[in-house]
Formats: C-alpha cells, structure tokens, sequence
C-alpha cells in the first residue's frame, strides 16, 4: 500500500507564535523608525496578542518600513500591483470572487482550552463574517498535543493546504479555508 499519498507535505514547520513574532517584529522596527508612538505600539500590541483571531492588515497594513534597499521595494510594489491587476482580470474574466486576505489564527497550544468552534454565528467562540462560511463551519478540538479541524457538515467545506479535509490535524504554518476565507494557523 503506498501511503505517500495520503501524507501531507508541509515542509519545515514554524514554532507556535511564529507569525504574532513576525508581526511583533515589524511593530518594533516601526516604532524604531519613528512611524508609531509609543501609545500606538501599546495600542496595536494588544490588537495583536490580545483576540485570538488576528487580521494582520488591521495591526501593519498601514506601516512601510525602510530598511530595505530602494530597488527592492520598488520591485516587490511593482509585484503587488501585477498579482493584483492579475486577479482582478480573473475575477472580470472568469466570474470568480477575488481572494481574502488571510487571517491570522493564534491558537493556545498549552491545552489551557480543548474546544473552540468557528463560523458566522454570534454563539461561535470565532467568529467569521464572511458569508461563504457556514455558520457553524468547523469544531477545533485539542487533542494529545495537538489540533484538530473537524467540517460540522458545513456548505461550502474546509481544505488545509488546499487539500479538502473533513477533519484534520493542524500544525503551525497551515493554512485553512473555510469557504472562501483563508485562515493561516500560527
């Protein structure tokens, strides 16, 4: 029986925290830079470790830092802008709906809590306004260490790593749809 295939492939995997430590970081270089007062890092500091469910554009979006050289940034705008004329013709062209911006999901992998639910309802303990999202879409369960995505019979599904999923482990650096709506697990 060959059992490559159903392994999934997740190449090096990141610590939990790595992407609050990501955006922490560009919060510091910010601050150092002199773009955020202290008040403002305080204040977005706590966007940030405070929910569970972080929207990255929310807490940095706003920021350009320059610490990199001119050149670079020049090129990786003028990336943006091509992957984003790029989508919206697909969406023209083609009928589909333009991509989400992932959110930004910090889970306590201390086992402190062992179940959380996620959709649209206001009962779910995260919450998703997005209205390809079911509103009871998925269970997170702990379990032996780790996470566990499970569908609950949800309309438009889960896929992990863009591998449809009806229930799942997940590990830090995964990244979840529920519908449409990316979610990356941190």
């Amino acid at each position: 029986m060959d059992i490559r295939a159903s392994v999934r492939e997740t190449g090096r995997v990141p610590q939990p925290g790595f992407s609050r430590d990501r955006l922490a970081g560009v919060l510091n270089a910010a601050f150092t830079e002199g773009l955020l007062s202290e008040q403002t890092l305080s204040h977005r500091l706590g966007l940030l470790f405070g929910p569970r469910l972080i929207e990255p554009s929310g807490v940095v979006g706003d920021l350009a830092l320059r610490a990199r050289p001119r050149r670079a940034l020049v090129a990786d705008a003028l990336a943006a802008a091509l992957a984003a004329v790029r989508d919206r013709v697909g969406v023209v062209l083609g009928g589909r709906r333009a991509e989400p911006a992932p959110l930004v999901l910090a889970l306590d992998w201390t086992g402190a809590q062992d179940e959380l639910t996620v959709g649209r309802d206001l009962d779910c303990d995260i919450g998703l306004d997005d209205s390809t999202v079911s509103r009871r879409h998925a269970r997170l369960i702990f379990r032996d260490g780790a996470w566990v995505i499970q569908d609950l019979a949800s309309k438009n599904g889960i896929t992990v790593n863009g591998a449809a999923v009806g229930r799942c482990q997940l590990r830090p650096g995964d990244r979840v749809s529920l519908g449409l709506q990316l979610i990356d697990i941190d």
